[in-house]
């Protein structure tokens, strides 16, 4: 998808038929390869500001963001690329953004699900549910070939390991659908965020967390959000303090 959009934004370039978003992807990338990376992110985020989701724009502007010294934007928008798809460079670049965020979790605070889907990562949400799809027709094509056959033992080693194959991106599919329905999360965007007890700056400061750390929303109440970071680590944060992935 994201080649696609960068040949048609060529193609009408070449022909002097640029519109307003593209000349803003373009001057996006003059700006970034110039270090003017205020600049891209300018650009870049008026792109995003139209409502276009795309992975390859997403990617874009977190690396911008990055280059900018702004950690909890540039992770926001990774996240959110991730999301779309990726592809090894986004992937990488993810993670040498979270290295960065100085918050660490109680290891003992893994969910279950998470480490028993933490291979989803890997894959975007529609690659993992393409790969459901062909693998248990794969499967029942192999049972129907088995009926018709004699080769009975080597075509049930083969669906025993499609079968296999096919219940893991299947169950993962569904985890995906799971945590998009049900489970919100958004990553801090200020270098430093005080998490409180209520929703007033005078209530009880918690504890402190800092740019590009991901959280759970729990709840939502006017101008804040109530955060879950890690086991007893629970409070409240201004809207603006938080971006939704």
């Amino acid at each position: 998808m994201a080649a696609i959009i960068l040949l048609a934004l060529q193609a009408q370039a070449a022909h002097g038929t640029e519109n307003e978003t593209e000349r803003a992807f373009h001057d996006g990338i003059r700006y970034y390869k110039e270090g003017n990376f205020a600049g891209a992110v300018s650009e870049f985020s008026r792109i995003a500001g139209t409502g276009l989701r795309n992975a390859k724009l997403f990617y874009n502007l977190g690396n911008a963001y990055l280059k900018n010294g702004e950690l909890g934007y540039a992770i926001l928008w990774y996240e959110r690329a991730l999301k779309l798809g990726g592809d090894p460079d986004l992937r990488f670049n993810h993670r040498q953004a979270l290295d960065r965020v100085t918050d660490e979790k109680d290891s003992r605070d893994a969910s279950v699900f998470r480490i028993l889907f933490f291979w989803k990562h890997f894959f975007s949400p529609e690659t993992v549910r393409s790969g459901a799809i062909v693998l248990n027709l794969i499967f029942w094509l192999l049972i129907a070939v088995r009926t018709l056959r004699r080769r009975k033992r080597i075509l049930r080693a083969s669906a025993c390991l499609i079968l296999i194959s096919a219940l893991v991106f299947t169950l993962t599919a569904f985890y995906n659908y799971y945590e998009a329905a049900y489970l919100r999360h958004a990553v801090i965007l200020p270098p430093e965020v005080s998490v409180r007890s209520g929703l007033s700056d005078s209530t009880t400061e918690l504890f402190v967390l800092h740019a590009g750390t991901k959280v759970k929303l729990e709840e939502e109440d006017n101008d804040h959000f109530k955060i879950y970071f890690s086991e007893g680590k629970i409070g409240w944060i201004k809207k603006t303090d938080a971006g939704l992935i």
